[in-house]
């Protein structure tokens, strides 16, 4: 007796969709660019260095070494940290991400340009300041990437997504915002202003889904700007602050 072959549900539900994911160029970013990659979806990745997207894209495609997968993969530099930029280089993040002719190198018979699927999980190294030591231009500077970035993107994000309730926007906070530690009131401070605004997001661009993901300290490239005499020492007293100790 023949068995009728295997009908998967839930492990293609990104097959033919397109992602773009800011930050992707390492950490959670880089891991959510791989997984929508493995999951059959066409893949966009930004990052505000050349030479680390270019990095990024080599080695998802050593690790896909399949050309089916190479030709669902590209990239383009968009530098979120000058607030006086930010609407100029994430309009032409969106523009290079949904022309037809970056479509089409990318896609045999793309049904659509347009995104369906947006990851923020751009960042930059945090400076941890006192409060008795913050200044305006600090606060401003500490927020052009964490709360700037994630509002312009969701601006100018319907124009070139597929407006149903299948599409969404994907923001990052932190566990911080929760559970604060010492010195780190600003970082926290735009930690809550990004989930409420991914609230506020969630009933504005209706029917496009919007959700915020608060992760907790993961061991990613960004520990790398921390002193290497230090950085034992940080990571320890992160683990004290888990359930698990990890």
């Amino acid at each position: 007796m023949a068995t009728s072959p295997l009908q998967l549900k839930y492990v293609t539900k990104l097959a033919g969709a397109r992602v773009l994911v800011l930050g992707g160029t390492s950490g959670i970013g880089f891991a959510v660019a791989a997984a929508a990659l493995e999951h059959g979806a066409t893949v966009i990745i930004s990052g505000s260095q050349a030479h680390r997207l270019e990095s990024a894209l080599a080695r998802l495609k050593q690790a896909y070494p399949d050309p089916s997968y190479h030709h669902r993969l590209s990239g383009y530099t968009c530098d979120l940290g000058v607030p006086e930029k930010l609407e100029e280089n994430l309009s032409s993040l969106f523009k290079q991400s949904t022309t037809t002719a970056a479509v089409q190198q990318q896609e045999q018979s793309p049904p659509s340009p347009l995104i369906d699927h947006i990851v923020f999980t751009a960042g930059d190294s945090p400076q941890i300041t006192p409060v008795s030591d913050v200044t305006v231009d600090y606060i401003q500077k500490t927020g052009s990437v964490r709360f700037l970035g994630p509002l312009i993107l969701a601006k100018l994000a319907p124009k070139y997504m597929t407006a149903t309730s299948n599409s969404s926007i994907t923001l990052t906070s932190g566990s911080q915002s929760l559970k604060p530690l010492p010195k780190w009131t600003v970082l926290v401070a735009y930690g809550c202003a990004v989930e409420g605004m991914a609230r506020g997001l969630a009933v504005d661009l209706l029917p496009i889904r919007v959700n915020c993901v608060a992760p907790g300290a993961i061991l990613t490239e960004l520990f790398d700007s921390i002193p290497a005499e230090r950085r034992q020492s940080v990571l320890e007293q992160m683990s004290k602050d888990t359930l698990i100790g990890q």
